[in-house]
């Protein structure tokens, strides 16, 4: 046996049992597909070796790429098997929030509202709901969880991901596996690696050195494979240099040898570059299709440039995860029924656990009294429900009320709550005199099989900025004013992604926007619309700076005369595009300074995908962090504003105060890249660390969160344990009300390691939920690995001696007990 062979055998031994290990401590019981790679060991197994033996070139190569599903239900992928040898098929559902196919599923919280509670417990909850819904869907595999870090708060997925801290990352995702799969649902953990920005993101080539991926990026999919994760998604970028799904040094060395993974790789969707190369360097699956590994895989193969030997090793490892969750002996669990009703339990626990009190002056929330009874609700996000982010996030929801309903049921039958829009996403009628010849743009319907057309003139009376929205049911409408094309194709895949919120009228149909100064002459319109196959409707309305005034008039009304005032914000994110400013978008910064102006005992509710600047802050009475809160989220929000539920979120990420002082600002080589290279030239120093190394306060630090009642922190001790520490405490909550708290443990840099380090790292945490009076010894324990950096010389771990602080805080910012203690060698 070879020293590779016997070292990736013990890796996996050794992974395993911690993996159980780590369970029964908690005491959790170890789902069966979590804990398999410790029972299987290295080997493929008799079955597997004797399946391999009787397929074909053909079906082998049926069995590494994509194809299209005969009894689709808008899965993102499927893999025929082979129905000679009883190899079943595979089904691929994406899946961050909830199972994205075109059945009614559980629409759960956005992850990062999820990463906000700082619970794995929950996040092992969260993943049972989407495993036990993955199977009862009828799918296979769960295209999730995401666990890329939050670098930079521009990106549009930021809100499908946990953390921009590794250790939080790393416990979160391994949760959240154990949860998927002890269903019987395989996991994939995406996307690998490095991918952290959508901008440019299917050719940037992104460069980190050793160390920094070690000790950031890839700590949470090495969480992954210690979690037992049957799949990874390769990323659409490069790192350093190599197409990530043709990186051996990603795939191989770091992924097989040194980590011991031993389920399969597949690309992200239209990722791959290469046939001999990918196969080579360690990538198995492709997907959608097989433009790579189909026809010419096979004349590869066949003219000798490809050995079917590695064909035969990625058969080998599709099929060892299949037959470890029973699927080539039909001894999985029958796929169960789903259950709503439990499903949407967990959504509301989630949402409630994580929602996150940014501010709160005076005590304005929870609301009661008065406050409680006289309300003004305000913003677009009141009156429609924000469930889910765009693109491969969105779920569709069993079920979705309004905070505005919310709300009103909250504040009972004898409560004045008042409703103003402040905001328009949709548009409003445009009067059928401002075309000629006349037209009603309201609600056009063409026909199956019909073209529709209109030219004329389109005479808006003043000069104003109008932005024309069109809502339509089929196939987009070609809108051409002057001579332009308004909603032209988007390029690459954007036509494919779109947000969540305002992409969607609320009565379903699409919506596009173009916003254009007109002049108050006569503009040439042309309208042209097919009906399809099926016949479809659109409407064309507009928003201008009249209608725009109109509606803050009406707000600023409705605030006034309201004893308190609800209003709700949002950012609408997707995958596929990154925001370009972490300002809320539209005009909404002025409808809150007209708001508050009017009625200084405002909350802000924030329905935002990640970091959000806020120069409205101090004019605010409170503001709530809510993100995307799923199904459940109008109930959830509702419940922690009138203090029944305590907020219990803290930030997973750090908040800049505006678009010139984050880790990315002001460096294009950092962010979105130059000539087409990204560098990571922050190193270790990611979201927090960077805001220390560099002296700069950010608006709102990374594990920020306030709650409705007070907590004393004292009497810290330490003491060894293991390779780690334990960092004892004893918490007491000083207020009136029941409330949670997040106890989080810092440890400064180690005086012997020659490299620059963090100020402060995030060691341990415990979340602790301490009715009024309470209090609480606690004892977190610090892993070695937290008190280690990563050797370029040596490629491992060494520890971090010598005498270093040991901080406990409420943030990374706020410290409530600090010490030293020496930390003497030993492996991590």
């Amino acid at each position: 046996m070879s020293d590779s062979v016997s070292r990736r055998s013990a890796l996996r031994l050794v992974g395993g049992a911690i993996t159980v290990a780590a369970a029964a401590t908690a005491g959790v019981a170890v789902p069966t597909y979590a804990a398999g790679r410790a029972r299987q060991g290295p080997g493929a197994g008799p079955r597997v070796e004797s399946l391999i033996g009787r397929l074909t070139l053909d079906e082998k190569i049926s069995l590494l790429h994509g194809a299209t599903d005969p009894k689709s239900l808008g899965q993102a992928g499927y893999v025929p098997g082979v129905p000679r040898l009883r190899i079943p098929p595979l089904r691929l559902a994406d899946g961050p929030a909830g199972v994205r196919v075109t059945a009614r599923a559980t629409a759960l919280p956005a992850p990062v509202l999820l990463a906000s509670a700082f619970d794995p417990a929950l996040a092992r909850r969260y993943g049972q709901v989407i495993g036990r819904e993955g199977r009862a869907l009828k799918q296979d595999v769960l295209l999730s969880p995401m666990v890329n870090l939050i670098r930079t708060p521009y990106a549009g997925r930021n809100f499908e991901t946990f953390a921009e801290d590794p250790l939080l990352a790393a416990d979160l995702v391994a949760a959240e596996i154990e949860g998927i799969q002890g269903e019987g649902l395989i996991a994939t953990v995406k996307h690998f690696a490095l991918n952290n920005q959508e901008k440019d993101r299917m050719s940037v080539d992104v460069r980190a050195d050793e160390r920094t991926m070690h000790e950031t990026e890839l700590r949470g999919f090495e969480a992954a494979v210690g979690a037992g994760t049957g799949a990874v998604m390769g990323a659409y970028n490069k790192v350093n240099g190599t197409f990530a799904c043709e990186n051996k040094t990603l795939l191989d060395d770091i992924l097989r040898e040194r980590w011991g993974f031993d389920g399969w790789v597949m690309t992200d969707w239209f990722a791959q570059h290469s046939t001999a190369a990918s196969l080579a360097a360690g990538l198995d699956m492709e997907m959608p299709d097989d433009a790579y590994y189909g026809a010419a895989l096979k004349k590869a193969v066949k003219n000798g440039s490809v050995p079917e030997a590695h064909v035969d090793r990625s058969v080998r490892r599709i099929l060892r995860v299949m037959d470890r969750f029973g699927l080539l002996d039909g001894s999985a669990p029958p796929r169960p029924r789903r259950d709503p009703e439990a499903g949407a339990a967990v959504a509301r626990e989630v949402a409630e656990a994580g929602a996150t009190l940014l501010r709160n002056a005076h005590g304005t929330l929870p609301l009661t009294g008065r406050a409680a009874r006289d309300i003004a609700v305000i913003g677009p996000t009141g009156r429609y429900p924000f469930v889910s982010g765009g693109g491969s996030a969105h779920v569709v929801p069993d079920h979705a009320d309004s905070p505005l309903h919310a709300i009103t049921a909250r504040a009972g039958r004898h409560a004045d709550v008042r409703y103003a829009l402040g905001e328009d996403l949709y548009g409003k009628a445009i009067p059928k005199r401002a075309f000629t010849p006349g037209l009603d743009a309201e609600g056009q319907r063409v026909g199956a099989g019909k073209t529709w057309t209109y030219e004329g003139t389109l005479t808006p009376g003043e000069p104003d900025e109008w932005t024309l929205v069109i809502h339509y049911s089929g196939e987009r409408p070609t809108v051409e004013l002057d001579g332009t094309e308004l909603y032209p194709k988007l390029p690459g895949v954007g036509e494919f992604f779109s947000g969540g919120l305002v992409s969607t009228a609320p009565d379903g149909l699409n919506v596009r926007r173009a916003t254009l100064q007109l002049g108050p002459a006569g503009h040439r319109l042309r309208i042209t619309a097919k009906g399809g196959d099926t016949g479809q409707t659109f409407r064309l309305r507009r928003v201008t700076g009249a209608t725009r005034a109109a509606d803050v008039a009406k707000a600023v009304r409705t605030a006034r005369g309201a004893h308190s005032v609800v209003l709700f914000a949002y950012e609408d994110a997707t995958e596929g595009q990154d925001r370009t400013t972490v300002a809320l978008p539209g005009h909404q910064e002025a409808l809150i300074r007209a708001v508050t102006a009017a009625n200084p005992r405002t909350t802000v509710v924030l329905n935002t995908s990640s970091a959000t600047s806020m120069p409205w802050l101090e004019r605010t009475a409170a503001v709530l962090q809510m993100y995307y809160p799923g199904q459940e989220g109008a109930a959830a929000t509702a419940a922690v504003l009138f203090g029944d539920s305590d907020p219990g979120g803290r930030l997973t990420q750090s908040f800049p105060v505006d678009d010139d002082r984050h880790p990315m600002a002001g460096d294009p080589r950092r962010y979105p890249g130059l000539d087409g290279v990204e560098e990571y030239s922050e190193g270790i120093h990611v979201g927090y660390r960077w805001y220390d190394a560099e002296g700069v306060r950010p608006l709102f630090p990374f594990g920020h969160g306030l709650s409705y009642t007070t907590f004393s922190y004292r009497d810290l001790t330490i003491r060894r344990s293991g390779r780690g520490v334990d960092v004892g405490f004893t918490v007491r909550n000083t207020g009136r009300r029941d409330g949670v708290t997040v106890a989080q443990v810092y440890v400064g840099p180690s005086p012997d390691l020659e490299l620059s380090q963090a100020e402060r790292a995030l060691g341990g945490y415990r979340r602790l939920a301490l009715r009024a009076g309470e209090r609480r010894r606690v004892t977190v324990h610090v892993e070695g690995r937290a008190l280690s950096a990563w050797d370029v010389e040596r490629h491992g771990w060494v520890r971090g001696t010598g005498r270093r602080a040991v901080h406990v805080g409420t943030s990374a910012r706020d410290v409530v007990l600090s010490t030293t203690t020496v930390f003497k060698g030993a492996g991590s």
